[in-house]
């Protein structure tokens, strides 16, 4: 690749400014808001590719996803930005200066952005800055391209989705090419399934920022791995093919950074209530030569081992023919009756989530049709389907940019799933692993290489169920699954880390990975409780797992065990009463977690917090760990070791300490803690100044019967005010929020005698519940008064209404 070096600047444009590059090439800058420029290069004025379906910009305070249409969103699209004023000047060879109210650009030679925020005092510091022995190169005979940046001392790296290993990136190389990884390790196994190509950067002085590199083709991150002694130390982007389009944010933190790019990429999906509940999933019941018999089986099962759940996961064994699967094929001697079967789970008060494949292997009953209809990407070289490597066969992959095979699958989706009562779809499968670069998709009428838009099919393939499901629908709000994916996926799916391994370290390191995706705006994730590949989980480490489980947005018990046993919660009858313990007190949080949820919708927030995103300024919580945060208040310190008889963890300086949930003892912030464990220890702390609303003895996630209401109240120790909120729907309705939910706001407020709870609602939703009992925790003694009234621990309270 030669380095890019010499500029001139041609003229100003609607937003910004064009650069001519080595007198060829075309880039331009745009300030798209006070703290986000675009940069974009073209390739002798041209874009390889000049669509994004990653870019759907949502205005703040929003809550409904955006999205970019189907065929895509242009490079040069403004809209959704408010583009405000800058100050454009030209000091000649001393370099090109824009100027906003919040960050400063200077472009100099060779080709080099140095990049500047704003102080309180009004001076800029450097927050990031191009590497000046060669920023930009440019592959002379194809579309390979790289970026540099300088490394700096005391800087922090975060993101890049869903990654192996630390929260913390530096010193390492990483790759984006979603792959099948089944079984990999969680502290070293790369790449995995998901393309995300954003990372955030806390630097030493000068705030945090963010750069999202809006390219699908295969690239490479290296944060230091790499050294070279003809530079100072750099970290690298490297795309094998695509657009070198990047957008540079800054915030003052952290999560300043992570919440505006959630929002340049559309925002998060808002799915119904039940899908916080706990979800059952094997690869044995349909696998099974009586599937319908064993899946019904499960139903009653958790009846008979009171374990509350309200789903299950079907996973691809229903569509067998021998021993592979056929997406769309329902083998009916295995589930004679899916109707009925879907009946006797939603009589239950079950949901249905089936198992779907975007690849057709070459024997499936429909593969000559949709062969004929040109559905599937095509080979490189001739009109016949690209062939790939699927689950023990060969195969040819649905090609999503095609409106015809949309239409297909939607009506298979329709006929095959929803017809039957199933509402939701697991995509899955789907990380498109067609290795001919060059095989073809439709391109909605402009052909696209494969390898330039391979992670946005699964991006697709789940809207096309989206849309299936609100046309089935339109009054529910959908769920949907999806493993593999690009930035855009979260608009429309929750998504896991794919098929981990059975191991003590998997729990640790899939909680990092979560924190990273959490990080990149991949907010409703889980894990494969108790692990899906390999030996079934020992008992202690089942228990370990789920204690840490019922802590993430999506909970889900999932196996595909080598000796062919079921993780289920009942397993080990021996630690069974643990088991259900940790599940029921998911369901006793449900209203916390939902209202976490509706805080990722609405405000942005990230679900899964490392406890330094809320805590910046205590340098401790920047230490890899095994505690974070599950919203604001909650402090989750699972236990993670074999054998352990105590757990070791950090507390947060957060200026008003934190109450063990369990023992209602209050302990100051900055300090370490040791606690003694059993195996039924689940280390739990609460932020003080926080009020949770708790459930009582539910065993579905469903607003009807969720008719009593505890407010827990962890107070400051002195003189402080606050304010915590509880967000209600009835769970599914698509116009929730538009008006159709309650919101209660809990301003609680204390001194050195007493402490005062007000209560007040807003919105159109009457909850089943209109009393709740207020209680303190252990070590509390302070006179408390709710509206005014003074009330004893542990009365009943009345709620006003809106």
């Amino acid at each position: 690749m030669k380095t890019l070096e010499t500029f001139t600047l041609t003229r100003s444009i609607e937003a910004g400014i064009e650069l001519a590059i080595e007198g060829r090439h075309v880039m331009t800058v745009e300030v798209l808001e006070d703290a986000l420029f675009r940069v974009q290069l073209r390739k002798n004025g041209d874009f390889r590719l000049g669509r994004s379906w990653t870019v759907a910009p949502k205005p703040e305070g929003t809550a409904t996803p955006c999205e970019t249409p189907w065929e895509g969103r242009s490079r040069r699209d403004l809209s959704g930005f408010s583009c405000p004023a800058f100050k454009l000047t030209n000091n000649g060879e001393a370099g090109i200066v824009l100027t906003t109210d919040k960050l400063r650009l200077t472009i100099t030679k060779p080709l080099t952005f140095v990049w500047e925020a704003k102080q309180a005092d009004g001076s800029f510091l450097v927050f990031a800055e191009d590497r000046p022995t060669g920023a930009y190169l440019l592959d002379v005979k194809s579309h390979a391209h790289a970026h540099f940046l300088l490394r700096k001392t005391g800087e922090r790296v975060y993101g890049l989705g869903e990654k192996a290993g630390d929260v913390e990136r530096s010193g390492r190389r990483f790759e984006m090419r979603n792959l099948d990884a089944m079984g990999y390790d969680a502290r070293s196994t790369d790449p995995l399934y998901k393309h995300w190509p954003f990372s955030v950067t806390r630097t030493a002085s000068a705030g945090a920022f963010g750069i999202f590199y809006d390219n699908l083709a295969g690239s490479w991150f290296d944060l230091g791995n790499e050294l070279d002694n003809y530079h100072k130390p750099y970290r690298a982007y490297r795309a094998e093919d695509g657009d070198l389009d990047y957008y540079m944010s800054w915030g003052a933190s952290v999560l300043d950074v992570v919440k505006a790019n959630v929002r340049l990429t559309g925002g998060t999906a808002f799915p119904p209530l039940w899908t916080i509940g706990y979800s059952g999933s094997t690869m044995h019941y349909t696998d099974a030569e009586n599937a319908q018999e064993q899946l019904e089986g499960f139903v009653r099962l958790v009846e008979e081992h009171d374990i509350p759940c309200d789903s299950f996961q079907l996973s691809s064994g229903y569509t067998s023919i021998g021993l592979k699967r056929y997406v769309f094929n329902w083998n009916t001697a295995k589930v004679p009756d899916p109707a009925g079967m879907s009946a006797k789970f939603a009589s239950a008060g079950l949901h249905l989530a089936a198992n779907i494949k975007p690849c057709l292997l070459q024997d499936h009953p429909m593969f000559a049709d949709v062969t004929a209809k040109k559905l599937f990407v095509l080979d490189s070289e001739s009109d016949t389907p690209a062939r790939s490597v699927f689950w023990d066969d060969e195969g040819a992959h649905l090609d999503f940019t095609n409106p015809e095979t949309i239409a297909w699958w939607q009506q298979n989706v329709t006929e095959k799933l929803l017809g039957y009562g199933i509402n939701s779809t697991w995509n899955d499968n789907n990380e498109y692993e067609i290795w001919d670069s060059h095989a073809r998709c439709n391109g909605f009428g402009e052909t696209i290489d494969i390898g330039l838009i391979r992670p946005l099919m699964p991006v697709l393939m789940t809207r096309a169920s989206y849309e299936a499901q609100v046309r089935h629908q339109p009054d529910v709000r959908p769920y949907l699954i999806s493993r593999s994916g690009a930035p855009g996926l979260q608009r429309y799916a929750q998504t896991w880390s794919g098929d981990n391994r059975t191991a003590w370290e998997t729990v640790r390191y899939n909680t990092r990975m979560g924190l990273g995706m959490s990080l990149s705006g991949l907010y409703n994730i889980g894990h494969d409780v108790g692990g899906f590949a390999g030996p079934r989980p020992e008992p202690e480490l089942f228990v370990r797992w789920v204690q840490n489980g019922i802590f993430h947005p999506r909970f889900t018990i999932h196996s595909w065990n080598d000796d062919r046993t079921v993780n289920e919660p009942w397993m080990f009858p021996e630690v069974t009463d643990h088991i259900r313990e940790a599940i029921k007190f998911r369901y006793r949080l449900l209203p916390y977690l939902y209202t976490v949820l509706h805080a990722a919708v609405t405000a942005d927030e990230p679900m899964l917090r490392p406890t330094f995103l809320d805590h910046e300024s205590d340098a401790r919580t920047f230490a890899e760990s095994d505690e974070f945060l599950i919203g604001r208040d909650l402090l989750v310190a699972s236990v993670m070791d074999k054998g352990a008889t105590s757990r070791t963890l950090y507390l947060p300086e957060n200026g008003t300490g934190w109450w063990n949930f369990w023992t209602g003892e209050w302990h100051a912030g900055g300090q370490d803690l040791t606690l003694p464990v059993t195996l039924g220890s689940m280390p739990l702390f609460v932020r003080a100044g926080s009020v949770l609303p708790l459930a009582e003895g539910l065993t579905r996630a469903d607003s009807r019967k969720d008719t009593a209401r505890t407010l827990a109240i962890f107070p400051a120790q002195g003189a402080a005010s606050s304010v915590s909120h509880e967000y209600a729907d009835d769970g599914f309705a698509a116009n929730a929020l538009d008006g159709n939910h309650a919101l209660i706001r809990l301003e609680l407020t204390s001194d050195a005698d007493s402490i005062s709870l007000t209560l007040s609602r807003t919105g159109a939703y009457a909850p089943a519940w209109t009393e709740a009992k207020v209680i303190l925790p252990a070590g509390e003694t302070r006179k408390l008064t709710v509206n005014g009234v003074v009330a004893a621990n542990g009365a009943t309270v009345t709620v006003p209404a809106a």
